[in-house]
């Protein structure tokens, strides 16, 4: 694994913009960075699909734990949404895709869980579409690590023959990033046949005569891709309707679990011998730890502790609870800390994006790097 620098493209900005990536550039400095890339050996390619296997099947598993142990509320699920939440899990309702975030310094180096966004991933259509055609114009003799979008085609396929109207697609509409890339999942939806339809997640409705979630035409809302976070959605005003359970969501109510920073401290008490799996408590393991808020999103709120004493602290609004990692800082690249991004979509490892920034906590504004390997 290296990190080599390249000269960026000219007019890389219309190139991308071209392929819907909007939001390249945050307050003037590119969030997609081409001025560098990482290059793998195949092996260590390997090395990430199997970590990634391995690490869905502990999910799973750890899943399976929490609901027959019922620790619901290590997870702050509210008791009234663990029925609806354990039959999602019993009807196995389908999954789209989910991203392990991974510290992985190449060679013979173990790839180390630092959390898994199973609900709402973003990073995705520069992991699937932006970074790969990067590759065809920059290393086409090479390859990538990427079969990211024919898996989201597939996966849509196999949620298609269920469908009961408009597969719907939602977000906060006025965020560009959440916006594209529910349009980019829209676009692989239309891809594999389904019929669709984007209303703003402010915009969707209740009507109480006939108890269904509706659209501004007063449609029923019957499936529905959220990238809106189930801890989010659960504490609205009218949450308490989702128990009628008339709508699909993608992704699953069971989803939520798995999302949940919470899932950190299960799967070391599952799997203490994986070399996958950090330490993590809920309470301060050893003098090394990093301390994150169980509903935290976008390293907010997240505190480095090192010898006992707070080395770094990332601002945001999350507060209590607070779950507690062995600290394993991603590695250094002449200063650069990358953390691997490796999808699961449809059951599948797929491929990778990486995010790097100065600093060892990924934030919101952190760059995507792309990525390729050789022999």
């Amino acid at each position: 694994m290296r990190r080599l620098q390249i000269q960026p493209r000219a007019n890389w900005q219309q190139t991308v913009e071209s392929f819907g990536f909007h939001f390249h550039t945050i307050n003037d400095v590119p969030y997609w960075d081409e001025s560098a890339y990482y290059e793998f050996a195949s092996a260590e390619i390997d090395t990430l699909e199997k970590a990634t296997y391995e690490l869905d099947k502990m999910c799973l598993a750890a899943a399976q734990h929490v609901i027959d142990e019922k620790q619901f509320d290590r997870f702050q699920i509210p008791p009234a949404y663990v029925p609806w939440l354990m039959q999602s899990w019993e009807r196995d309702e389908h999954t789209i895709c989910g991203r392990f975030d991974l510290s992985y310094g190449g060679g013979g180096t173990v790839p180390k869980l630092l959390e898994y966004n199973a609900d709402t991933p973003t990073s995705l259509l520069e992991a699937s579409v932006i970074q790969w055609q990067w590759m065809k114009d920059r290393h086409p003799k090479l390859d990538q690590f990427n079969s990211i979008h024919e898996r989201l085609i597939e996966a849509w396929a196999a949620v298609r023959p269920s469908t009961r109207g408009a597969m719907y697609f939602t977000c906060v509409g006025d965020n560009v990033e959440d916006f594209m890339t529910t349009t980019y999942l829209r676009d692989t939806a239309m891809q594999a046949g389904l019929d669709t339809r984007y209303v703003d997640i402010e915009k969707v409705g209740w009507n109480f005569d006939r108890r269904l979630f509706v659209d501004e035409a007063e449609l029923h809302i019957s499936d529905c891709f959220k990238l809106y976070p189930w801890e989010w959605l659960i504490r609205e005003r009218f949450a308490n309707m989702l128990l009628n359970d008339n709508t699909r969501w993608l992704e699953a109510p069971w989803k939520m679990l798995l999302s949940n920073k919470a899932i950190l401290p299960m799967l070391h008490e599952l799997f203490p011998q994986s070399p996958y799996i950090l330490a993590a408590a809920f309470e301060p393991v050893g003098r090394n730890y990093v301390k994150k808020p169980v509903l935290g999103r976008e390293g907010a709120n997240v505190e480095v502790i090192v010898d006992g004493k707070t080395i770094l602290s990332t601002p945001g609004e999350y507060g209590e609870p607070f779950v507690y990692q062995e600290y394993a800082p991603p590695p250094g690249f002449d200063g650069h800390h990358p953390v691997i991004g490796s999808w699961m979509v449809n059951g599948y490892a797929c491929g990778i994006g990486i995010r790097e920034d100065m600093s060892p906590v990924t934030q919101n504004t952190s760059r995507f790097v792309p990525h390729v390997f050789g022999t």
